[in-house]
């Protein structure tokens, strides 16, 4: 039964996308209720995996001598992840009933966000490197399809190819981690690196576990590759809710932590992760304080949300990590969602143009204002609780400078927080009309992303104990729920961050024009919003890729039967490669 959950967690939004796009367009009615159906069906399949967890490989496929067995594994780690991509996958789906209603291109919006629903739940399940590896391909082509889905806007595709050319660097760093690993013990199994790392020499474990943090710095938007996120708002926002803030982006924090056991002793490794993740949060923040853009607003959090995870990761407060992660994927697909609502009724994402929602769009508002209260680390909602503890690891157990960055990172949340706020809900009203606040479809997904981001602390308890007991490589703290509420009341660094937070918080409320603020740091905003000098690295490696691709074409030579050679050649020495490994 186990494996048949695990299929099905797999293959259900699979066959959701293929019969979604046999449909045709022509059937919207039919397509809406067949992606949600199947993102629904999902969903359920990977709640039921949380009766079947367990450490030993449930569904196992052979792929012959030269790749092993794909294998996959249900542990809490991944199980918990499946549960984000299915849950707000089909939530994402949900809302698109009514964000998508009348565009064109339907089957093919829906086939490529159930795709990566599926792939999502492979990646995090997968117990083999080479089957990680291909779903995190998959991820990475649904990313960049989807922001160009809107293929007649120049910046849509430029944001696509952007976001897949840089992401690609994350793969390309997986990947030659993995070959490293399989030359070193025979394998692609994860489990099997895991209990024999210590076999490797030192400088091979070396170079895989700085291979392994490049990936991840690509795939989850750190410093310096971060730049690609925003510009994959051009995407639909539910897309943005589901891939670019609570899912594929996680993917690079997760490889951190799956990898956690083998690369926590190479001298360097976590001090670089613990000065990428702050950067990231630094960085993030200072450009979401800036942003006029609310959906840029929110990706630039969504990179310094991002930095707190891998700054935890670089402390070694893994389920301080793990818990933020699963809280900042509630709260921030609701505010993404959010903002769809705002955008699909005004027609504009610019929050100067906004002002006065907080009476024109008032379920919009409360939903908001709950999203805004976690990410701000507002005690009544999840983000507090996960933020705070990644604030005790860094106040009693990192150094003072870490500490006091990870602190004015969080200063500058609450800042931006306040700032989107009064920017979208008070003031004067914009140039605007609104006929109706979020529609059924959309209420029904903002409802249930609320209620989680008030209650999914609850949750601390048994989150830690599941983990605790289905990953034999990781050290895990057995952390109650109440336990976890004592420490934060009782700890000074609690008191230290509310504090800060509200500090941060009057910054914005006593200043007193938006134009004074335009005015006054327009040339400091535009440095910021240009990408603070990390967009020429980007470009470069743009730039590189293309060179290489031109360099490429010297192979096409325009004649059919040298071609044709080469094609021929290629395929007969893949197939003497395949025969020489059964061999």
């Amino acid at each position: 039964m186990a494996s048949l959950w695990v299929i099905l967690t797999i293959a259900l939004p699979w066959l959701g996308g293929l019969v979604v796009w046999l449909l045709g367009e022509g059937r919207s009615k039919v397509q809406h209720f067949m992606a949600v159906g199947f993102s629904v069906a999902s969903a359920v399949a990977g709640l039921m995996l949380l009766t079947v967890i367990t450490d030993e490989v449930i569904v196992s496929i052979p792929m012959g001598t030269l790749f092993g067995e794909f294998t996959f594994i249900p542990d809490m780690l991944g199980v918990f992840l499946a549960i984000v991509a299915t849950a707000i996958g089909s939530l994402a789906v949900i809302f698109s009933v009514d964000y998508m209603r009348g565009e064109a291109g339907l089957g093919r919006y829906y086939s490529l966000v159930l795709l990566f629903i599926g792939a999502m739940v492979g990646l995090v399940l997968s117990g083999s490197l080479l089957a990680l590896f291909l779903f995190w391909e998959i991820t990475a082509f649904c990313s960049y399809v989807l922001i160009s889905f809107h293929n007649d806007d120049e910046k849509a595709v430029r944001g696509g190819i952007k976001a897949l050319v840089i992401t690609q660097l994350g793969g390309i760093g997986l990947l030659v981690g993995a070959l490293a690993i399989e030359s070193q013990i025979g394998t692609y199994q994860i489990s099997d690196f895991l209990s024999r790392f210590q076999e490797l020499p030192q400088n091979v474990l070396i170079f895989i576990a700085f291979t392994f943090l490049a990936a991840a710095v690509a795939k989850s938007a750190q410093v310096p590759l971060q730049t690609w996120l925003p510009d994959a708002m051009e995407a639909p926002t539910p897309v943005s809710a589901l891939i670019h803030a609570a899912t594929m982006v996680n993917a690079g924090v997760y490889l951190l932590v799956r990898f956690y056991p083998a690369f926590e002793g190479v001298q360097g490794w976590k001090s670089a992760v613990l000065v990428v993740g702050l950067l990231s949060a630094l960085i993030g923040g200072l450009q979401a304080c800036f942003a006029s853009d609310l959906k840029r607003a929110l990706a630039y959090s969504t990179v310094s949300q991002l930095g707190f995870m891998v700054f935890a990761i670089g402390l070694g407060a893994v389920f301080a990590s793990q818990f933020h992660l699963l809280n900042h994927s509630i709260f921030k697909a609701l505010l993404f969602l959010c903002a769809g609502s705002i955008i699909h009724a005004l027609g504009t994402r610019d929050m100067r143009a906004m002002g006065g929602l907080r009476t024109r769009m008032p379920f919009t508002f409360l939903t908001f204002l709950i999203g805004a209260l976690a990410l701000a680390g507002i005690p009544i909602a999840n983000g507090f609780f996960s933020k705070e503890l990644i604030l005790e690891h860094a106040f009693h157990n990192g150094p003072a400078w870490a500490y006091l960055g990870i602190l004015l990172a969080t200063g500058m949340t609450a800042l931006y927080v306040v700032r989107m706020l009064r920017l979208v809900f008070f003031g004067q009203p914009g140039a605007y009309s609104i006929h109706v606040d979020s529609q059924r479809a959309m209420k029904v997904s903002l409802s249930v992303l609320a209620f989680g981001a008030l209650t999914s602390w609850l949750l601390a308890g048994q989150f830690s104990s599941s983990l605790l007991a289905s990953l034999p490589y990781q050290t895990w703290v057995d952390l109650s729920t109440v336990e976890m509420l004592s420490e934060l009341i009782a700890a000074p660094g609690t008191w230290i961050t509310l504090i800060v937070i509200a500090a941060s918080a009057g910054v914005w409320l006593f200043w007193k024009t938006r134009d004074r603020e335009g005015q006054r740091i327009q040339p400091v905003s535009d440095f910021i919003l240009a990408g603070l000098g990390f967009e020429h690295l980007n470009h470069a490696i743009v730039r590189g890729v293309r060179a290489l691709s031109n360099a490429a074409t010297l192979t096409q030579t325009g004649q059919l039967q040298w071609n044709l050679v080469g094609l021929i050649a290629a395929l007969f020495l893949a197939l003497s490669m395949a025969v020489w490994s059964m061999t």
